[in-house]
């Protein structure tokens, strides 16, 4: 007898199953879809429960921008993408940042300032730029407040800089027996005037 109560059991489930299914395909077919129709492929979570009618809303969407043919605004373009090449042939130099503090005597002997070694008090950024078999001639650099452009006949260089610098206020200085560039440039980060008052 258990074993008639199993059966019957099943052969219940099996029918309640393949009604599922059977009303799952013909809500399927009548919204005329034309893609594949087993049943697995079309149930999803989203299926549980009672069908949901989709509604759509018409209205207008207003564009705030000068200009409506923009696809997008000129703050969300990074600075110095103006120069990025990715068809240039010529490889990138070695080059090293390095940062300089401005200290007296009163800072390393006394500690009467507040300087520390950490990057946060230092003033300047400098970067070694190594540039083999090149004349100071043939250099060309230029620099905004984020980005390091550099063009030789043979390397290219696009940095962008970890700290905002004085663009207008550099020194660059190449030493032709070791071929480096060294460029100093004074850092203008936003919290300075805390760090050096």
């Amino acid at each position: 007898m258990d074993m008639d109560r199993d059966g019957i059991s099943s052969v219940s489930s099996l029918q309640s199953l393949a009604k599922l299914l059977s009303e799952a395909q013909e809500d399927d077919d009548d919204d005329n879809d034309y893609g594949p129709h087993c049943s697995v492929s079309t149930m999803a979570p989203g299926n549980i429960g009672p069908v949901k009618k989709e509604t759509t809303v018409t209205g207008t969407f207003q564009v705030k921008s000068e200009n409506t043919k923009t696809i997008w605004n000129t703050a969300e373009i990074p600075e110095g993408s103006e120069f990025d090449d990715t068809w240039d042939p010529r490889e990138q130099p070695e080059y090293e940042i390095l940062f300089k503090q401005r200290v007296g005597t009163e800072d390393v002997f006394f500690g009467m300032s507040r300087k520390d070694p950490s990057t946060a008090c230092c003033e300047d950024m400098v970067i070694k730029i190594k540039l083999p078999e090149t004349k100071f001639l043939d250099i060309t650099l230029d620099i905004q407040d984020k980005v390091l452009d550099l063009r030789t006949p043979q390397k290219k260089l696009l940095l962008h800089l970890p700290y905002p610098v004085d663009s207008k206020n550099g020194k660059a200085h190449f030493f032709s027996e070791e071929e480096i560039l060294e460029v100093t440039l004074r850092m203008s980060r936003e919290f300075d005037f805390i760090n050096f008052a």
